[in-house]
């Protein structure tokens, strides 16, 4: 996480950007980046119209295939604790969450209409997961929701940690991180890199438009193409 949050002038600079650019972007300002960091394995979008996400991490893990073992008091004390971490901390929130039940993630879902609404009103605006979601048609207005598959029950659907590193989609991310999110995927931005991302983009957009306006010209040439990537590369 940044050491100071972004503000959200610089919130919505990048909630502009889809999430595609933003892995541009970093190859750029950290190359070192380029290969991991961001989600790896297929994911659905709930709401694809909306604009990216773009908020710090709270995250955690969860289960679905069999009960907790702790008893109903200990649970309840579990979420009630879970509910004051998602309160707190640099907003907006992204929830991010682990499905534990392996080759069955997704048994049950933990998302649907009362944990989007609750989540929601406690200042989330969306959430990543590799488990699975329903009430596909009552999910809180405007939450978004990056996912792995659609189950009807939510079964034995219980939280198990919170605050935790998790692994989601093939992305590791740490309670407070800056995720960038959209119908693509989602991405940690790290916080050396997150104020010089807006320069970055446009950067990598001055660099594609002299190759995309080549190819979309009439007199197109395969010496112009070459040209142009020649030109493109100088660029900075």
């Amino acid at each position: 996480m940044s050491e100071t949050p972004l503000t959200d002038a610089e919130l919505a600079q990048l909630r502009a950007l889809d999430t595609p650019t933003i892995c541009n972007a970093l190859e750029i300002v950290m190359p070192e980046r380029r290969a991991h960091g961001f989600t790896t394995r297929p994911a659905e979008c709930l709401r694809p119209e909306l604009k990216p996400l773009v908020g710090y991490a709270r995250t955690a893990t969860s289960r679905s295939l069999r009960p907790s073992s702790r008893t109903a008091e200990e649970q309840r004390r579990v979420q009630f604790a879970y509910f004051d971490y998602l309160a707190a901390g640099p907003r907006p929130a992204i929830n991010v969450i682990q499905d534990l039940d392996g080759a069955q993630s997704g048994y049950g879902a933990f998302w649907g209409e009362v944990q989007s609404n609750m989540h929601k009103a406690l200042g989330s605006i969306g959430a990543v997961t590799d488990g699975s979601i329903r009430d596909l048609d009552l999910i809180a207005p405007g939450f978004q929701l990056i996912y792995g598959s659609v189950a009807p029950s939510h079964a034995f659907s219980h939280l198990e940690e919170f605050g935790c590193d998790v692994n989601v989609l093939g992305m590791t991310v740490r309670s407070g991180d800056l995720l960038h999110a959209d119908r693509h995927g989602a991405i940690v931005i790290p916080a050396a890199a997150a104020r010089k991302l807006v320069a970055a983009c446009d950067l990598c957009a001055r660099r594609e438009a002299v190759i995309l306006d080549v190819c979309k010209s009439a007199d197109f040439s395969l010496e112009a193409l070459k040209r142009a990537i020649g030109k493109s590369v100088e660029i900075h």
